[in-house]
């Protein structure tokens, strides 16, 4: 094999990062199937690479593989998973790239829609089969003659659990769609009212149904079960400001989005992810679970 073809196995590590942290929620994970996928590449004989005519489709093979036996084991960890599960925030979103081709309009979902936590916290809701077909067909554009080789089922199978999961989504929350600048500019309104505990205020920027979900995955405080309403949101906010005196809040881009870090004696402790409904917040995510904040210890401010 030459160094030039190594060298382009190589490059599609992004994209197969990229694929594996949409399918498992948890860049750590991916970059553990990827290292797996690159070893069982390199141990191929020479002749047997030689063979392969696009690496790049087995490489993505394999990793999808890998990915659908780790969902199924972490559907069963997540049973016992204290308190809620949320994905591991990512700092913006150039780690995850990938290649898609054009799409159809009505199933294009975006690169940067398929990150974002709303988006991957929905995609829970999905079997690991679902997943992978709608992941590997509406994201990253794979025909399903393809996709059924990897998931073990015939392209018609795929083909419905594709539409399945494409049901998930309608279903789901679509949240009013509004710029980044009006998405900035709202949680600008909400930091400030936060750091001021004026009930009012975060009232006054938070949907009437918002949901605030956080993941202490049993290692630090948080609340267990998801709140619900702009009241009672806006009343835990104040109370989470309240306990940490020293608490600094600063704004970075999580998942694509307009997020918050927070910070106790220069320490990141907690990153909020959003969901934008107009100009109002209608999702917080609050992850405080340390093994999935290693990303956020050099963050700055953005």
């Amino acid at each position: 094999m030459t160094d030039t073809r190594d060298d382009a196995v190589y490059a599609e590590g992004p994209q197969l990062r990229g694929l594996a942290y949409r399918l498992l929620g948890s860049m750590a994970d991916a970059e553990d199937v990827v290292q797996t996928a690159y070893t069982r590449w390199f141990a191929l004989a020479v002749a047997e690479r030689e063979r392969v005519a696009n690496p790049g489709a087995w490489l993505s093979t394999v990793v999808s593989r890998l990915c659908i036996d780790l969902q199924r084991s972490a559907r069963a960890r997540r049973e016992v998973y204290v308190g809620e599960w949320l994905p591991e925030p990512l700092p913006g979103n150039g780690s995850v790239a990938g290649r898609p081709a054009e799409l159809d309009p009505s199933e294009r979902v975006t690169l940067d829609e398929s990150i974002s936590m709303a988006f991957l916290v929905m995609l829970e809701s999905m079997t690991a089969a679902e997943r992978v077909s709608f992941i590997l067909h509406d994201v990253y554009r794979y025909p399903f003659a393809d996709i059924a080789e990897i998931v073990g089922r015939s392209p018609e199978a795929c083909r419905q659990l594709a539409s399945a999961a494409r049901r998930h989504v309608r279903e789901a929350d679509a949240p009013v769609s509004s710029t980044v600048a009006d998405q900035a500019e709202v949680l600008d309104a909400l930091m400030r009212s936060w750091e001021r505990q004026d009930i009012e205020g975060l009232v006054g920027v938070l949907d009437p149904n918002v949901r605030f979900v956080a993941d202490g995955g049993g290692q630090v405080s948080a609340v267990l079960d998801p709140i619900d309403g702009a009241d009672l949101v806006a009343r835990q906010l104040a109370e989470i400001r309240s306990r940490a005196g020293d608490l600094q809040l600063e704004p970075h881009e999580v998942n694509g989005r307009p997020g918050l870090v927070a910070r106790i004696g220069g320490k990141v402790v907690t990153v909020f992810g959003f969901e934008f409904a107009g100009r109002r917040v209608c999702r917080i995510f609050a992850v405080r679970n340390p093994d999935k904040l290693d990303r956020w210890r050099g963050a700055s401010r953005s």
